[in-house]
């Protein structure tokens, strides 16, 4: 009988032994979605923006992520992505790209591709003032 109270005990014990250690705690209750009335009222409370219309214009460039493949523009002087020609007027020579808009004043710089770079034949430390119009 002796045998059996041990035999108990013991497991009543090892049973005891997955109340210590650490405890997995509750997650946070999870944020309740917004309201989609309000998103709407205040999407529809912003007037739209329409495109920027300061082209043709001239910007000084800097070389941009030469890890990106292409020919593009990232600039403030557009408010919509669009195909745009960029003309260098110290040697003339043009090439035609795509604009993308960046956030900034239109006069703040833009950014073009390594590709953009070469057709233009400009050095990759040249900050050259270029003139960009819309349309290509």
């Amino acid at each position: 009988m002796a045998y059996i109270l041990r035999f108990s005990l013991l497991f009543i014990l090892l049973g005891g032994c997955s109340l210590i250690g650490p405890r997995p705690t509750p997650a946070a209750p999870a944020a309740p979605p917004p309201d989609v009335a309000v998103i709407e009222r205040d999407e529809a409370s912003v007037p739209p923006q329409p495109p920027r219309a300061s082209l043709p214009a001239t910007t000084i460039a800097s070389l941009g992520n030469v890890r990106e493949p292409g020919l593009w523009m990232r600039t403030p002087l557009v408010s919509v992505p669009m195909r745009g020609t960029v003309r260098d007027p110290a040697t003339g020579r043009s090439v035609t790209l795509d604009l993308i808009p960046i956030a900034g004043a239109p006069g703040a710089g833009s950014r073009m591709s390594l590709a953009a770079y070469q057709a233009l034949g400009l050095s990759l430390t040249a900050l050259p003032e270029l003139r960009v119009s819309g349309g290509g």
